[in-house]
């Protein structure tokens, strides 16, 4: 039975991946007391006083909303708000199994982005955290942006969940190339809402701006190409500052990385041979990516990195969220910066001692990793204050 067959299986069988329990009995009149009415009066009279006590009886400060319209699921696309519950009670259940979080599938019926920020605020005051999952860009970039103001950290998991086991993966690949991020020459294929996150920390961390050139399915994005919609305009005018014009393939000459955000087989080996020495590729589409590392080595690569688990170097959220939101919910951050995320990418990499080219990045199931995420995450957060 192949892997998709027996998680078929198993959410039949199981109902779902969550349940609810009580952390308080309900055997005694006592403990219905208590629990409900008349004892649950009391806490409610003292948060209508003073909101901030929410904190304090409820566990808003321990729960994450993970909402989702369900518009660009895995490599499903939009398959709709049913459609994207699995994955969400998936996600869930990661954020209790890795960081103790309590988190709630919300799963919309609907795409529009106005709609969708209100629907979000509304449910705010039940959540210490939003999760936002699995939306299509350009919408993303809107919805996020304006969830910052909720007094509570928002994020965009596609984005900055990839972004920081990214940099992270970069960050141990720059020991062993003996490269300094600024020196780089860096490609990128994609350029949606993953692809402009990573950019965007490669450059708040190091990386400049000239040695970065983005691509999309029409080409090099360079200031003055036609049809770029906002975002891509404004990645456009601060990088590839020698507005460099063509394909892929003459984008990915001379370079020193390539990160992959797009569709399968977009990278040949005959590519990969007129890169620089030692190169680096993460080659992140899934389920297959850009180069399988086999053929990628064969070419020439020197460390190869995807998003699946049969090969080292999985590049895999689960090794950012958990530990960013723990963070982020311990010391109540309104919201999570940019520095905050570089401060957990380079604490996830220093889970790694002694990097090689098939460990720059740490597995998957390390439980190592959440808490010297969140403590990274915390100092980033009161040195910001």
């Amino acid at each position: 039975m192949d892997t998709q067959q027996e998680s078929l299986e198993m959410h039949e069988r199981l109902k779902g991946k969550l349940e609810v329990k009580s952390k308080v009995p309900l055997e005694t009149k006592k403990d219905l007391s208590l629990a409900y009415t008349p004892g649950v009066a009391e806490p409610c009279r003292y948060i209508s006083k003073n909101k901030e006590d929410v904190y304090k009886y409820t566990a808003k400060g321990n729960t994450v909303a993970v909402v989702s319209d369900g518009s660009a699921v895995l490599g499903l696309g939009n398959i709709g708000g049913e459609a994207s519950l699995p994955v969400m009670d998936g996600k869930a259940v990661l954020f209790k199994g890795f960081a103790n979080i309590d988190a709630i599938p919300i799963c919309l019926d609907e795409q529009n982005v106005e709609r969708t920020i209100d629907t979000v605020r509304n449910i705010a005051p039940a959540f210490g955290g939003i999760n936002l999952e699995d939306f299509k860009a350009p919408e993303c970039f809107e919805i996020e942006k304006r969830l910052q103001d909720l007094g509570i950290p928002v994020m965009h998991d596609d984005q900055h969940g990839t972004a920081v086991v990214t940099l992270a993966g970069l960050i141990n690949s720059l020991k062993l190339i003996d490269k300094k991020a600024g020196d780089c020459k860096v490609v990128f294929n994609g350029a949606g809402a993953a692809g402009i996150a990573v950019a965007k920390i490669m450059l708040k961390y190091g990386f400049k701006g000239e040695n970065i050139v983005l691509c999309d399915s029409k080409g090099i994005i360079f200031n003055g190409r036609e049809g770029l919609n906002e975002h891509k305009q404004s990645m456009a005018e601060i990088t590839n500052l020698e507005k460099l014009q063509g394909s892929l393939e003459e984008a990915v000459k001379g370079r020193d990385i390539f990160i992959g955000v797009s569709v399968k087989d977009s990278l040949s080996k005959e590519m990969v041979k007129t890169m620089n020495d030692k190169s680096v590729i993460f080659a992140m589409a899934n389920p297959d990516p850009e180069i399988l590392p086999d053929d990628a080595k064969e070419a020439g690569a020197f460390i190869i990195a995807t998003g699946r688990s049969d090969f080292p170097n999985q590049v895999n959220n689960v090794l950012a969220f958990p530990g960013i939101f723990r963070g982020a919910l311990d010391v109540r951050a309104d919201k999570i910066t940019d520095e905050m995320k570089v401060a957990a990418a380079e604490a996830l990499a220093g889970v790694i001692e002694n990097p090689t080219v098939d460990e720059i990045i740490p597995y998957a199931l390390d439980k190592s990793v959440v808490p010297k995420i969140a403590d990274a995450v915390k100092k980033a957060f009161e040195e910001q204050k």
